[in-house]
């Protein structure tokens, strides 16, 4: 019981950093020094997570939390994806 109350709070704690991560983004509109590779391994890091719990069958409630911060680093990814392309169009003279 105390594991998985201390990874619902590992993951509550990181899941509270995103939100943090996609405001700063969307504010400046740059993703210059963010790691899309990053964000991709975080959350294959999530996904593992949620496939240990699928295994054992044990703690099948923090799979909801798991859910929420994938959804967090998805959005930040999306926006690093849009800002990128739309950043380079910039750099390039085209529309931005």
């Amino acid at each position: 019981m105390l594991a998985h109350f201390l990874e619902f709070m590992m993951l509550a704690l990181f899941g509270v950093s995103w939100p943090f991560a996609i405001a700063k983004t969307y504010r400046a509109k740059r993703v210059d020094g963010k790691s899309p590779l990053f964000e991709v391994i975080v959350i294959a890091g999530y996904l593992c997570g949620i496939a240990s719990h699928l295994v054992s069958g044990v703690g099948m409630w923090v799979i909801g939390i798991y859910a929420v911060d994938i959804l967090l680093v998805s959005t930040d990814l999306a926006l690093y994806c849009y800002y990128s392309i739309k950043n380079r169009r910039a750099a390039d003279g085209g529309e931005g």
